[in-house]
C-alpha cells in the first residue's frame, strides 16, 4: 500500500476509535557494508529495512506501536496495539507537534555517492590493503579493513496537518592497521567519511593509515605523574561521545547529570564552544526536522565555557517550561523518542596542533584510547582508560611511550582546557550522535606509563 494512502487510512479509522491526536513515522534505511582480509571478502551486508511507527494520544494517554507492512491488516494492527499501550502506560502523555514553524529548505543528499557501485567500493578496499601491505615491510596485516554506506529516507506525518521528508546518504570507510618491530607490535585505526568517492586516492589513505600506527613504535617508559596533556582530535572526541548524554535534559531531570542546576554558570574554560549543528553539509545526522517534526536550527549549548541549554525534546522541554530544541530522536523507527544531539561538537580555534605543544617544556600527546565503556562513568564523569602516545620534551616529539593509563575526571578536564586547535575530526561512535572535536591541551591530567 501507499504510504499516503496508509497514513490517510490509519488517520481515518484512529478518528472513529476516539483518538484525538495521531501520528505516522516513516523510515527506510538501504546500507552496504563489506569487509576484507588478505584481499578477500570476509564479511559482506547489503539490506533494505522499512517500516513505520504511530503515536496517538487517546482518553489523556499516548500509545504507541510499529510495523514493516503497509496494508490493511497493518492499520487495525497498529490502532489496537496503540489503545492496548495507552491503557497501561504510566507516563505523561507528552504532546504531538502542531507543525506551525519554518522548516529550512536543505538537501544532504549525494547524488554522487548514491551512483558508486558495490563493485567500485569492493575494488577500493582491496586497493587500500594492497598499498598498505607495500608500504611498509613492518606492516604484518590489517586488522580491520571495511566500508560502509546508508542511505536514510524519513517522513514524518501527523492529523494536524504536517508532513515532512528528508533524505540523507553517507559513505564512511574504516582501517586498522597492525604493524610490528622486533618484539613490539603496534596498532591504530584510521577512519574516514567522504561526501565525494571520486576524491579518494587509494594510496594516500594507505599511507595515513600506516603511518598513523608506524609512529607508535619504538616505546619509551616515563616517569608516572601528572602531565600537561595534548588529546589528539580523534581522542577527544572519543572521550566527549561518551559523555554527551550529561548534556541531555532527560539525564538532567532524571539526576543522571553532573550538568543538573548548572544553566548560565560556567562548567568549561571560556577557550571551548560547543554546537550542535543538525544542518552540518556532510553531517551523518543531519536532518531538517526531528523525530517529532520539530524544525532542527544550529545551537550553542556551551559558548566560551558557559552552558546555554541542555537537548530537549517535546516531553522534557514542557516538563522545564521551555521549548524543544529539536533533539528528539529514535534510534529507529522501532525505538521510542529519546533525546539525542545531531552533529555536536567542539568549534575549532585557527591555532595548528603543533603549537598545542610547541611551548612545552615536557607532556604528553595522546594519540588513541581503549575501554571507554568500560573505565568511563558517563554520570560521575570519573575515567580512568589505557592510552597510547607520545612523550614530548622542550617543545618537540621525543618518542612514543609505553602503554599508559590516563585517569581524571571528564567535567574537571574541560575546566583544564587551555588551547584548542584546528583539526576538528568526528568520531565513527555514533550511538550518542555524530560527536567531533579538534586536538585540546589539557593543563595536567594523571599519567601512568608501563
Amino acid at each position: 500500500m501507499d504510504l499516503q494512502v496508509f497514513r490517510e487510512q490509519l488517520f481515518t479509522e484512529g478518528e472513529k476509535l476516539g483518538f484525538s491526536d495521531l501520528e505516522i513515522y516513516y523510515e527506510k534505511l538501504s546500507s552496504f557494508g563489506c569487509q576484507i582480509y588478505e584481499g578477500e571478502i570476509d564479511d559482506y551486508r547489503s539490506s533494505t529495512v522499512n517500516g513505520v511507527s504511530a503515536r496517538g494520544i487517546i482518553n489523556g494517554k499516548m500509545g504507541e506501536a510499529f510495523t514493516e507492512k503497509l496494508d490493511d491488516a497493518s492499520v487495525s494492527f497498529l490502532l489496537h496495539n496503540m489503545i492496548e499501550n495507552a491503557n497501561i502506560s504510566e507516563d505523561e502523555p507528552g504532546e504531538l507537534f502542531d507543525g506551525k514553524a519554518e522548516y529550512e529548505d536543505l538537501n544532504f543528499f549525494s547524488p554522487t555517492l548514491s551512483e558508486v557501485t558495490i563493485e567500485e567500493k569492493i575494488e577500493f578496499l582491496k586497493q587500500v590493503e594492497k598499498h598498505i601491505y607495500d608500504y611498509d615491510p613492518r606492516v604484518v596485516q590489517t586488522g580491520y579493513a571495511a566500508i560502509q554506506d546508508q542511505l536514510i529516507e524519513k517522513a514524518l506525518f501527523n492529523n494536524k496537518g504536517l508532513e515532512l521528508n528528508d533524505k540523507n546518504n553517507f559513505l564512511f570507510f574504516v582501517f586498522s592497521v597492525v604493524v610490528k618491530e622486533n618484539d613490539e607490535t603496534k596498532s591504530d585505526y584510521y577512519f574516514k567519511i567522504v561526501d565525494d568517492f571520486s576524491s579518494v586516492d587509494p594510496r594516500h589513505i594507505a599511507k595515513e593509515a600506516c603511518e598513523k600506527s608506524l609512529r607508535l613504535l619504538g616505546g619509551k617508559s616515563y616517569p608516572n605523574k601528572s602531565y600537561p596533556v595534548i588529546l589528539e582530535s580523534n581522542t577527544a572526541c572519543e572521550l566527549l561521545a561518551v559523555f554527551t548524554p550529561a548534556f541531555s535534559a532527560k539525564s538532567v531531570q532524571d539526576d543522571q547529570s553532573r550538568l543538573k542546576d548548572k544553566l548560565n554558570t560556567t562548567i568549561t574554560a571560556d577557550v571551548l564552544t560547543l554546537q550542535d549543528n543538525p544542518h552540518l553539509t556532510n553531517g551523518i545526522r543531519s536532518s531538517t526536522f526531528d523525530s517529532e517534526g520539530v524544525p532542527t536550527k544550529p545551537l550553542t549549548v556551551v559558548e566560551n565555557g558557559v552552558l546555554k541549554t541542555y537537548f530537549h525534546n517535546l516531553k522534557t522541554a514542557k516538563k522545564d517550561g521551555v521549548k524543544s530544541t529539536g533533539h528528539g530522536h529514535k534510534l529507529s523507527y522501532r525505538d521510542p523518542i529519546g533525546v539525542r544531539p545531531s552533529n555536536f561538537y567542539v568549534v575549532p580555534s585557527e591555532v595548528s596542533k603543533e603549537e598545542l605543544y610547541s611551548d612545552l617544556k615536557e607532556g604528553i600527546i595522546i594519540t588513541s584510547l581503549s575501554g571507554l565503556h568500560s573505565g568511563a562513568n558517563s554520570i560521575s564523569g570519573d575515567f580512568s582508560l589505557a592510552a597510547e602516545g607520545f612523550y614530548v620534551k622542550n617543545g618537540k616529539i621525543a618518542s612514543p611511550t609505553n602503554k599508559m593509563t590516563i585517569a581524571g575526571n571528564f567535567f574537571d578536564l574541560l575546566k583544564d582546557v587551555e588551547k584548542v586547535a584546528s583539526d576538528l575530526e568526528f568520531s565513527p561512535m555514533d550511538f550518542y550522535g555524530y560527536i567531533g572535536s579538534p586536538s585540546l591541551k589539557i593543563k595536567e591530567l594523571a599519567v601512568t606509563i608501563d
